[in-house]
């Protein structure tokens, strides 16, 4: 029996980013744009398609092999949700899902949390309470939004707090996109990012990074594309995504629910931010130009230039990492390759964390590309992001710039501080765990020391 996942995409970016992943993720189980399932040319392959689809999809019941997403869109505004309902993909989506509010939130978290929000929330959650009453059994929520502009951090944030309550046995995961500092579209950015980054710690149980500066550097670095467009922007993302899910959405061994996952990449509850990488990248709608070796996509996987957070990765320690491998004709390497990674990079690891590398393969191949692999991990250098979007918060604060627009919508100042507070503890704790070496020679010295004094 599968173990379903309801699917929320809050706001405009986690709309945008949200509907192209759908679009990715129907086009991997051969179903077209209204639901509709076509047999693979190998039909032997369509009962992995079918096999736990299931835990995204659920069938409808007035026309075989057609399914509907367990998907709830939301925003403040109506023009990203309008634009969804018209597109080719919009016809699979169940019209009651969508859920748009007229005022929209200017930006501003206090408006989509307290005021704005407050007026659409018991809709939503009157939504989500159908879509999971239509589950078997209900593994846990992911949301993609962003965190600097108005619904997707504002309204993510109340809707987190308010599915922690009312689902607290769930896993909650959110694709969570920072915003970028070289190219800041919105003045607040920093107060909005910091306000829903202390909600994601203590509502949410994964949370998987997707930095706006890094995929500003693999647009231009990596793609070498000379203009820089959302659209290539949020491919990249929805890639992710789709890599990410697909030993959730496909028969596999390893990290095969939410619930696994966390259990092998979050050895803390509030050291859940993952850090993502995709390989090989490629533009929208393109092939790779090259069939890839298991060795060189394990090297792009491990390389700073396809991480989807702008971090110096040897500034950390790994906590813990999972490898995503998809391929219809993988070949595993003789030599063992957790061992070949755990002996070479032993020194980027906490030692005091044992077989803290996982392996998952997938047989299904990620659409455009024979070979792709996903790399997540939890490593401590997904500090610097956030220690970034402090200082930035830090020095607005101390001027009080902006914050009446805040205060005016029934916040006050204290929350300010403390939401700051909550998120310097949590790099704190990072930086904690870095330091931490363990010399076991001492540590069986003190254990037998302990062992004789209790006799």
């Amino acid at each position: 029996m599968v173990r379903e996942i309801l699917h929320m995409q809050v706001g405009e970016c986690g709309n945008l980013i949200g509907a192209m992943f759908w679009e990715t993720v129907c086009k991997e189980h051969h179903l077209l744009e209204d639901g509709t399932f076509v047999s693979s040319p190998n039909k032997s392959n369509d009962q992995i398609l079918l096999d736990k689809i299931g835990v995204y999809f659920r069938q409808n019941e007035k026309a075989i092999n057609q399914y509907i997403p367990r998907s709830i869109l939301i925003d403040l505004e109506p023009g990203i949700i309008d634009l969804i309902k018209t597109a080719p993909t919009g016809r699979m989506f169940k019209l009651d899902n969508f859920i748009s509010g007229t005022g929209g939130a200017a930006s501003n978290w206090g408006k989509g949390y307290y005021t704005e929000g407050d007026q659409v929330i018991e809709e939503c959650m009157e939504v989500i309470r159908k879509e999971a009453e239509l589950c078997d059994a209900l593994q846990g929520f992911q949301i993609t939004h962003s965190l600097g502009g108005g619904t997707g951090s504002g309204l993510g944030s109340l809707l987190l707090h308010q599915i922690r309550d009312k689902f607290s046995d769930n896993i909650i995961a959110t694709y969570s996109v920072c915003p970028s500092l070289k190219a800041n579209n919105v003045a607040v950015e920093p107060y909005n990012t910091i306000l829903t980054i202390d909600r994601i710690i203590d509502n949410c149980n994964e949370c998987f990074v997707i930095d706006n500066d890094a995929l500003y550097n693999i647009s231009y670095k990596v793609l070498k594309q000379s203009q820089l467009k959302y659209k290539e922007l949020n491919w990249i993302a929805s890639s992710v995504m789709a890599g990410i899910t697909s030993s959730l959405r496909f028969p596999v061994k390893l990290n095969n629910d939410l619930r696994k996952m966390a259990m092998n990449l979050v050895p803390f509850p509030r050291l859940h931010f993952l850090l993502v990488t995709q390989a090989p990248l490629f533009a929208f709608g393109e092939k790779t130009k090259a069939k890839l070796s298991f060795r060189e996509i394990t090297d792009q996987m491990w390389s700073s230039q396809t991480c989807m957070a702008n971090v110096a990765v040897r500034d950390g320690k790994y906590l813990g990492a999972a490898l995503i491998y998809r391929g219809e004709s993988f070949q595993m390497p003789e030599e063992n390759p957790l061992r070949c990674i755990s002996e070479k990079m032993a020194e980027d690891f906490v030692n005091w964390i044992p077989d803290n590398i996982k392996m998952a393969i997938v047989s299904v191949p990620a659409k455009n590309t024979y070979l792709s692999g996903t790399f997540i991990a939890n490593t401590t250098s997904i500090k610097a992001v956030f220690q970034r979007i402090s200082d930035s918060f830090d020095r607005m604060l101390k001027r009080k710039a902006f914050l009446h627009w805040y205060t005016s919508e029934g916040m006050d100042e204290m929350e300010f501080f403390s939401c700051n507070q909550n998120v310097r503890d949590m790099i704190l704790s990072y930086q904690d765990k870095q330091d931490v070496v363990v010399d076991f020679d001492d540590e069986e010295e003190i254990l037998t020391e302990e062992k004789s004094v209790e006799h």
